[in-house]
């Protein structure tokens, strides 16, 4: 109940601010539960992602961090978050969203890479589909990476890529997990130019690499 009535919520603060945005590919998502995985690059492409593939509901991870507001904290929790630990992820970080992909009706928002400011596949998405049998969608937003852009309106689109069905005989390794990161890669890099050929993402905060004294 709370899901729907922020989902309605957040379709009417987004309407309002940012006007209507463009969907590419819907007619590829699954009718059953599935794992929507994206290159990160604003923090609000959850809400975006969620908009998106509605009426499915989806759970998703947030850092921990965010849940010490108490305000905060209950919204996500009713919102279907739950709280991981990036510095130090344990079992729960990967039984929470198979076990919500298999007996609930909840679909999961993940981005392989973790951060917003890192390109670096990791293998937590693999290894959910594995466990879960749940198919990885690729998506990817193109629009405002800063929040004041959002304002103008009627510039966000979004695109769907086919889904990928993860094998449970596979084994998960450093190297499959790699190859695994760089077919995603180029599966987002594959819908970004059906969007625009000429868009390219620049992290409006990229992390300062650290100097050797």
């Amino acid at each position: 109940m709370f899901y729907s009535f922020m989902r309605y919520f957040a379709a009417g603060i987004v309407w309002l601010i940012n006007g209507r945005y463009k969907l590419l590919g819907t007619e590829k998502l699954p009718k059953g539960n599935y794992i929507l995985v994206g290159p990160h690059r604003t923090w609000w492409e959850p809400v975006f992602f969620a908009l998106a593939g509605w009426p499915h509901k989806f759970s998703f991870m947030a850092k921990k961090e965010l849940f010490k507001n108490p305000i905060l904290g209950w919204i996500l929790i009713h919102a279907n978050a739950f709280s991981v630990d990036r510095k130090h992820p344990g079992p729960s970080a990967i039984k929470t969203p198979v076990r919500n992909l298999k007996k609930t009706d909840l679909s999961l928002i993940m981005f392989p890479s973790g951060s917003r400011h890192s390109e670096q596949m990791k293998g937590g998405a693999l290894m959910i589909a594995k466990l879960s049998g749940a198919p990885l969608v690729p998506i990817v937003y193109q629009g405002p990476v800063r929040f004041s852009n959002l304002f103008k309106r009627s510039n966000v689109t979004m695109a769907f890529g086919d889904p990928i069905y993860i094998d449970k005989r596979t084994k998960l390794n450093e190297e499959s997990t790699a190859e695994f990161g760089d077919t995603l890669q180029d599966t987002f890099d594959k819908l970004d130019k059906e969007i625009d050929p000429d868009w390219v993402y620049v992290d409006p905060k990229p992390k300062k690499e650290k100097q050797n004294n």
